[in-house]
C-alpha cells in the first residue's frame, strides 16, 4: 500500500495534517478495508467506521479551532477524504456530506462580500452547529437532490412556508445519503410566498434533527455501487423549524456559494482515493503480496508491466491537476482557477472508472471475484461521473463555454442555458445570480 510521501509534496503540507493523513491510513488498513466488503454486500451504513472517525476527532475536521475543531482548509480536507476513499468509498463519500455542512458554515462566513450585519446574524447560527457537532460528536447529512431534474436548474421543490414562530417544511430528497443514520439533516429548501413564483433567491437552509416530527425515511437502497451510503428517500411533512435552526441567514447562500465554486467539487476526493486504492491493490497483487492470496509473482510479464506504467502515468496526471485545483480553492477565484477546477473534476470522475477497469484487466480473472476489492471499487468508481451538480457531461459543457466565450457572453451562449448551466460560475458577471 502506498504512503502519502509517494504522491504528495510533504513540504507543502502542515505537519499536523501529515499526522492525520497517516492516522487515516492506519484506520484504513486496520479497520476500514476489512469492513468494506460486508458494507457493500449488505448495502449497510459504515457505522463502525464513523465511530472510529468520531473517536479520533475527524468529525470536527473543518470546524474552526476556536469551536473545538481542527480548522483544516478545503485543500487539507480533500486529502483526508481521498485517503479514506482508498479503503472504503462509501465511508469517504458520506464523510464528505458531513464535512460539507461544516464547510459551508466555515467558509461562507469568511466571504468578503458579506456585510457586518449579515456576519452578525450568521455568527451565532454557525457557532450553534459547530458546538453541537463537537459536543455530541454528531453526524450531519446534506441531502439536496430531488430527482427528475438537475437541482441547480430550478428552485428546490422542497419548500418552507412561514408560520407562527418559524416555518414548516414540506417536500422530499432523493439520494439522501446517511438517511436514517445521521443525527442532523441540512435541508436546502425554497421559501414560498403567496402570489409569487418560487425563486432561487429564496433558498433557505435549515438543520433538522433526525427525530423531528414529520421527518421520515422511505424506500429501498440497492444500487450498483457506493452501496454503504444508504441514500434512501427523505420525506418532510410539516416539519417545524425556527430561526435557531437556520444553517445561515436568509440570502447568504445565494450570495456566497456562486463565488466559492470549489465547494461543488468536494465529491471528487472520494474518487481520487478509489483510483489510488485500485492502483495500490493491483501493484500488491502483481507482487504476490495480497493477504489470503497465493504469493505468486506476476511482475515478469511485459503486458502487465506496460499496463502498470500507463496507469501510473494516468494516476499521476489526475492527482497533479486535482491537487492544484484544491490548492487554489477559495472565494472569488479567477477564470483560470475555475477552469482547472472543472478539468480536475472531469479527470477524476472519468479517470477513476478508467483506473479500476484497467486494474481488473491487468490483474486478470481473479479480480472479478467479490472476495477481492477491485470488483467493488469498479462499481463504486462508475458512480462518480453521474453525481450532480457536476456530472461529466456538465463539465464538458462548462469547460467549453468558459474556454470559448468571454465572461459577458456566457449567458447568451447557445445550448443548455436554461437548464444545467444554471450552476456555471460567472464571476463578477453573475453576482446577481444564484447557484441554485
Amino acid at each position: 500500500m502506498s504512503d502519502i510521501a509517494d504522491y504528495y509534496d510533504l513540504s507543502r503540507i502542515r505537519p499536523q495534517v501529515q499526522a492525520k493523513l497517516r492516522l487515516v491510513n492506519e484506520l484504513g488498513r486496520d479497520k476500514f478495508a476489512s469492513r468494506a466488503k460486508g458494507i457493500d454486500d449488505d448495502a449497510s451504513f459504515p457505522v463502525e467506521n464513523y465511530k472510529d472517525l468520531a473517536a479520533e476527532g475527524f468529525l470536527g475536521l473543518c470546524i474552526p479551532e476556536e469551536f473545538g475543531g481542527w480548522g483544516f482548509s478545503m485543500f487539507e480536507y480533500a486529502m483526508v477524504g481521498a485517503e479514506i476513499g482508498k479503503y472504503c468509498g462509501a465511508t469517504a463519500l458520506t464523510f464528505n456530506m458531513h464535512n460539507s455542512s461544516m464547510a459551508w458554515s466555515r467558509f461562507m462566513f469568511d466571504m468578503p462580500n458579506l456585510t457586518p450585519q449579515e456576519k452578525a446574524a450568521f455568527a451565532p447560527l454557525r457557532e450553534r452547529q459547530f458546538r453541537r457537532a463537537i459536543a455530541e460528536k454528531a453526524i450531519y447529512s446534506q441531502p439536496i437532490s430531488e430527482g427528475g431534474q438537475n437541482w441547480t436548474s430550478k428552485p428546490n421543490q422542497t419548500q418552507c412556508r412561514k408560520v407562527d414562530g418559524g416555518w414548516k417544511i414540506n417536500g422530499f430528497k432523493k439520494f439522501a445519503s446517511l438517511a436514517g443514520y445521521c443525527d442532523y439533516y441540512t435541508i436546502v429548501c425554497t421559501e414560498v410566498f403567496e402570489g409569487r413564483e418560487p425563486r432561487h433567491e429564496d433558498t433557505m437552509l435549515f438543520v433538522v434533527h433526525k427525530d423531528a416530527p414529520g421527518l421520515s425515511v422511505k424506500g429501498d437502497w440497492d444500487p450498483l455501487g457506493m452501496r454503504g451510503t444508504n441514500s434512501r428517500d427523505l420525506i418532510l411533512k410539516d416539519v417545524f423549524v425556527t430561526e435557531l435552526d437556520l444553517l445561515m441567514p436568509r440570502g447568504i447562500f445565494g450570495k456566497t456559494l456562486p463565488n466559492w465554486p470549489h465547494m461543488m467539487v468536494t465529491l471528487s476526493p472520494t474518487y481520487m482515493g478509489v483510483a489510488q486504492g485500485a492502483f495500490d491493490f493491483m501493484v500488491d497483487y502483481l507482487k504476490g503480496k495480497v493477504p489470503g492470496q497465493p504469493p505468486i509473482d506476476r511482475r515478469m510479464y511485459a503486458t502487465k508491466r506496460i499496463a502498470v506504467g500507463k496507469m501510473y502515468a494516468r494516476l499521476a496526471n489526475m492527482r497533479a491537476l486535482w491537487w492544484q485545483a484544491f490548492g487554489e480553492s477559495k472565494g472569488f477565484p479567477t477564470k483560470g482557477e475555475v477552469l482547472r477546477m472543472y478539468a480536475a473534476q472531469y479527470n477524476v470522475m472519468e479517470g477513476a472508472a478508467e483506473m479500476t477497469s484497467m486494474a481488473i484487466r491487468t490483474c486478470g480473472g481473479q479480480s472479478m471475484l467479490k472476495s477481492l476489492p477491485l470488483e467493488r471499487m469498479y462499481r463504486d468508481s462508475r458512480c462518480g461521473a453521474l453525481m450532480l451538480p457536476f456530472t461529466s457531461e456538465i463539465m464538458e459543457d462548462y469547460l467549453s463555454v468558459l474556454a470559448l466565450y468571454e465572461m459577458d457572453e456566457i449567458d447568451s451562449a447557445p445550448g443548455d442555458e436554461g437548464g444545467a448551466r444554471m450552476s456555471l460560475w460567472r464571476g463578477e458577471h453573475g453576482a446577481a445570480r444564484s447557484a441554485r
